[in-house]
């Protein structure tokens, strides 16, 4: 037999090669190594894949495509880990990866199928962004495009991959950079973050009194996993308690670094399997969050039952009990920490949410609190609360739909579905919204606006448009009432104190305080 000659090459009694069906199946077969021929991928790969797909195809998002399906495929330890950061590393990472892949395939990447990019995708990350072998990374990428895609496709997948990783990352980035148009060009492909984005970012960062030199940092903070935070629910749980939980799950948890009500998981641990966290005494939410919301809570009123000053609670001075409103509620981590925190200002909460399914996920929230701190879960708009209940609430917190630019690190896949077409939508809701709030506070009471994200439209633009056709509110200082609530000890960087709006309001950023961009404005209704 030559070289050339194999088992397909003889002939049976008809005189026709045994082998020519399976040829005709294999035309598509390269001269791979015979890992590289694997038809199937593992679980781990593929559930990655049907993430991405999800969350392109049907908008669905990633932190809730993924839990369910790795229990449905029963995925767990360091398979679930692996899809876990295979799946949120290249949402992450897309813009990057494809300004990358767009120099390694001859066609434009709108042309290729949608399928055959996601899988090309999760092949750079493996290539560029994980601690898998460059020869594993992409035998088991062209697998899966074998398995998902077809065998054609799984041709150009391998040739573009062993491009992709002929240069090192390093080399790639810098590619990028010298290659941009412009800065920001440079900066949206290597920091992965659509342009419009890195410039509403850079101009947030001047806005609220930092430095634009500061982006790249907040770029590479938006690309990294964040650390999953708990909040211990006070009067529910206390922190001691939570851990204790933790431990007898085996699970460690660390202390947060600026609130007391925080712990920080270690490792991958999922919370779910938290008794604390499944009976609802203790909930996912991030420490900025959990900050601005006991900010609203401790800060003082004025004119409560006549006592200037006080909080105004129930017992205090003999009067009435604090009425607190969560405006727009849902899905319910801040109303539940309210909730928690209203049993020792003798107050009751009303939490609204306009969307039926929200409203759900609030009650929900709010299942381990008692019946007596919550007045009701209503569902309404809540730009019409101020009008049907004008001066009906001691303390008002609006957690103001926005664009979510504080929080791309924990969902990854809103970078790329925002456009600055949403803003105006956005900004014109947000000050209709803070508006009811401040006809539904009473004179001295407290309303929060709090936004995730930075943008200037959606933070200070927003509250100044607010107050520049009203007489009645004045700002007050959100930063002490940050500080006050503080770990004791902590020391928090707030930024330049101007003496101005920006030296009153509270933003926090991923780079800096390791929370999402959380943005705090409190104002007082004046009589």
């Amino acid at each position: 037999m030559n070289e050339r000659s194999g088992p397909s090459d003889r002939r049976d009694s008809s005189g026709r090669q045994r082998g020519a069906a399976r040829h005709r199946g294999d035309r598509h077969r390269t001269a791979q190594a015979p890992a590289e021929r694997r038809r199937r991928t593992d679980p781990a790969r593929t559930a990655a894949f049907d993430v991405l797909r999800q969350v392109d195809g049907s908008d669905a998002y990633a932190n809730l495509v993924l839990p369910p399906l790795l229990r449905e495929r029963h995925l767990t330890g360091r398979d679930a880990a692996f899809a876990t950061e295979l799946a949120y590393g290249t949402l992450r990472l897309r813009g990057r990866y494809d300004a990358i892949l767009s120099r390694c395939v001859s066609r434009p990447l709108d042309r290729l199928d949608p399928e055959v990019l996601d899988v090309l995708r999760l092949g750079a990350h493996q290539v560029l962004g994980m601690r898998v072998p460059p020869h594993a990374a992409v035998s088991e990428t062209v697998a899966l495009a074998r398995d998902r895609v077809g065998a054609g496709p799984a041709q150009m997948v391998n040739a573009v991959l062993r491009a992709v990783g002929r240069t090192s990352l390093d080399d790639w980035l810098e590619r990028l950079r010298t290659e941009a148009p412009d800065a920001v060009s440079g900066l949206a492909d290597t920091g992965s973050h659509p342009a419009w984005v890195v410039r509403a970012l850079r101009e947030a960062l001047v806005g609220h009194g930092r430095t634009p030199d500061e982006i790249t940092d907040l770029l590479e903070a938006d690309n990294a996993a964040p650390r999953v935070t708990l909040v211990a629910r006070p009067g529910l749980v206390s922190p001691e308690q939570l851990d204790d939980d933790a431990r007898d799950a085996g699970v460690r948890l660390e202390p947060g670094r600026w609130a007391p009500t925080a712990g920080i998981l270690a490792g991958g641990s999922d919370p779910a399997g938290l008794p604390a966290v499944a009976d609802g005494l203790a909930g996912v939410q991030d420490e900025g969050s959990q900050l601005v919301t006991l900010a609203l809570a401790a800060v003082g009123l004025s004119g409560a039952n006549g006592a200037d000053g006080a909080d105004g609670a129930d017992g205090a001075d003999g009067g009435a009990p604090e009425r607190w409103l969560d405006l727009c509620a849902g899905p319910g981590g801040k109303a539940a920490l309210l909730a928690a925190l209203a049993d020792s200002h003798g107050a009751t909460l009303v939490a609204n949410e306009v969307a039926p399914h929200r409203s759900r996920l609030v009650e929900r929230a709010l299942r381990a609190v008692p019946a007596d701190l919550v007045e009701r879960v209503r569902t309404g708009d809540g730009r019409e609360i101020g009008a049907d209940e004008p001066g009906a609430y001691d303390r008002v917190l609006v957690d103001a739909p926005c664009t979510g630019l504080g929080a791309l690190r924990r969902r990854p896949e809103s970078r790329w579905r925002r456009t600055p077409a949403d803003l105006a939508g956005l900004t014109t809701l947000q000050r209709e919204l803070l508006g009811s709030a401040l006809d539904a506070v009473r004179p001295g009471g407290v309303v929060a606006y709090v936004t995730c994200s930075p943008h200037l439209a959606e933070t200070r633009l927003a509250v100044d448009d607010v107050l520049r056709h009203r007489d009645d509110v004045e700002r007050i200082d959100a930063r002490a009432a940050v500080r006050a609530v503080l770990v004791p000890g902590a020391q928090i960087d707030l930024g330049a104190d101007d003496g101005g709006a920006d030296g009153l309001d509270v933003q926090l950023w991923p780079h800096v305080h390791g929370t999402d961009a959380m943005h705090l404005t409190l104002l007082r209704r004046t009589a």
